[in-house]
């Protein structure tokens, strides 16, 4: 790769190869013919008594075979893992001046195509004698610190086929500068690299290849292992229906929690697994998690994942429900609840008239907890404290809502809801 002067060398190697087949002497050359490197429209460069070539770089354009040859450049973390590197094209315009009369721009022309011709790459020699020649002419140069000489891709020079159109709208941007004889070339590649440092990786002490067939686990179903129509509740044992479930190393990944199965259950169509006691109550994802064992030792590593399957975990009242005098006379009415709630998840109360008179429906009222997430207060909390106003006195089934899982009721012999309950004053 070379550093930012390349393009400048290239320019620089160009007009040394003309340089030379000027200086070469062959009949019917012309005499004391130049090259130059100046913009067309400049004064110096006018069709006057001037003769000579003028190298003149007027568009750059990516080269589509390599530019994206460094990627990735860096790693997952943002360490640099080679260099950025830029690849472009640069298109010249060679201009021929000269006695018209005596058709010396022709003859110019006629010897820089035939140079090219025959020199079309800029080979490292060719590069490092152009810079040589600069440095002998001015020790101070800048081409002194161009390293176009060490690139691992030489410059190749070849002409371009412009028609009437395109030479006319090339020279168009030449703000009044008549046309003089001329032709078109363009360099490809020039590789110009950042000067970052990249970290070198540590070499590969050993080689493993290792071959897993693609077994994508599915999961069809999770209920309780108590019963397909049991509430999942805190302290529940999970079953986790579907196919291809047992991998090398397998996991169920609940929410933000992964739990191993139980060894002495699992199977490849259903695992077996507790609830973790810190899972919150709510609506959770459940994935099953296939790691495959790798390297010496060997370590799990990740592979596959299953599908997403929905998990209800509904809150437990596991206490007594408690009432006490509120302000403005309302009814604080305090659950004990099993998992902790989240200071930031959303409850509310729910209760039912547990025992109606005659053929009236019950009554059932709604009330939401206020804010807990004040500052100093802990993250969780087993009670949830509900202020409670304008309910008829009577006995009420009492529910919780969390983050829309609502807790289960308890019921006889017979099926009916029968707790827990509250009596309201």
């Amino acid at each position: 790769m070379s550093n930012f002067l390349a393009v400048a060398a290239v320019t620089a190697s160009l007009k040394r190869v003309l340089d030379e087949a000027l200086a070469a002497g062959v009949p019917g050359a012309v005499p004391n013919a130049t090259v130059t490197t100046t913009r067309p429209e400049s004064a110096d460069n006018g069709a006057g008594e001037r003769k000579g070539i003028n190298v003149y770089l007027y568009q750059v354009t990516p080269n589509a075979a390599w530019r994206n040859e460094d990627l990735p450049t860096r790693r997952p973390d943002g360490t640099l893992v080679q260099r950025p590197t830029a690849a472009i094209d640069l298109h010249y315009l060679l201009t021929f001046y000269g006695d018209e009369g005596d058709l010396e721009p022709q003859r110019l022309l006629g010897m820089a195509v035939r140079t090219l011709s025959a020199r079309p790459v800029l080979t490292s020699a060719a590069v490092t004698a152009a810079i040589d020649a600069a440095v002998d002419d001015d020790p101070a140069t800048f081409l002194q610190f161009a390293d176009l000489a060490d690139a691992i891709e030489s410059v190749k020079l070849s002409p371009l086929p412009l028609n009437l159109e395109e030479l006319s709208k090339l020279w168009s941007v030449f703000f009044q500068t008549p046309y003089v004889l001329s032709a078109a070339y363009q360099g490809t590649v020039v590789l110009i690299e950042g000067d970052d440092t990249p970290r070198r990786a540590l070499p590969v002490r050993d080689r493993r290849l290792y071959v897993t067939p693609f077994r994508n686990p599915v999961v069809v179903e999770v209920v309780s292992a108590a019963g397909a129509t049991e509430p999942v509740v805190a302290g529940s044992t999970l079953r986790v229906r579907g196919s291809r479930l047992l991998g090398d190393v397998t996991r169920v990944r609940i929410g933000a929690l992964e739990v191993a199965p139980e060894a002495a259950t699992a199977r490849d169509d259903e695992l077996r697994v507790e609830l973790p006691a810190d899972l919150p109550a709510g609506v959770h994802g459940v994935q099953v998690v296939q790691l495959v064992s790798m390297g010496d030792p060997p370590l799990p590593h990740p592979g596959f994942e299953s599908n997403v399957a929905a998990l209800v975990l509904r809150p437990r009242v596991v206490a007594p429900v408690e009432t006490a005098p509120g302000d403005a006379g309302a009814v604080d009415v305090t659950v004990e609840l099993e998992p902790a709630v989240g200071v930031r998840q959303r409850v509310a109360l729910l209760l039912d008239e547990a025992d109606p008179p005659g053929d009236r429906a019950p009554r059932a009222y709604r009330f939401d907890a206020p804010g807990r997430a004040a500052e100093g207060a802990p993250e969780t909390s087993a009670t949830v404290t509900f202020a409670v106003a304008g309910v008829e006195a009577g006995d009420y089934l009492v529910r919780v809502q969390v983050d829309g899982a609502e807790s289960p009721l308890e019921t006889d012999a017979d099926g009916r809801f029968v707790g827990p309950t509250v009596t309201m004053p």
